[in-house]
């Protein structure tokens, strides 16, 4: 193809850039589900280990029992 053919297709509307700008949509949209995925499990990972956690024995005193009610 020479110049003038290329230039004639792009200005007739023949040659369209949507498939580019469809495939970046989905690989941004894909990115923030993954985001938010790993969000979650890390989340959910958190809230295991903080329920696994020992309470300390600092805290666990006469006096803050009482305190606490």
């Amino acid at each position: 193809m020479d110049v003038q053919t290329l230039i004639h297709v792009k200005f007739s509307g023949q040659l369209s850039e949507t498939p580019i700008y469809v495939n970046l949509a989905i690989q941004a949209i894909a990115v923030m589900i993954g985001g938010i995925i790993l969000w979650r499990a890390s989340n959910a990972y958190h809230a295991k280990k903080q329920k696994q956690r020992a309470t300390r024995q600092f805290f666990e005193s006469r006096y803050s029992k009482k305190w606490r009610g």
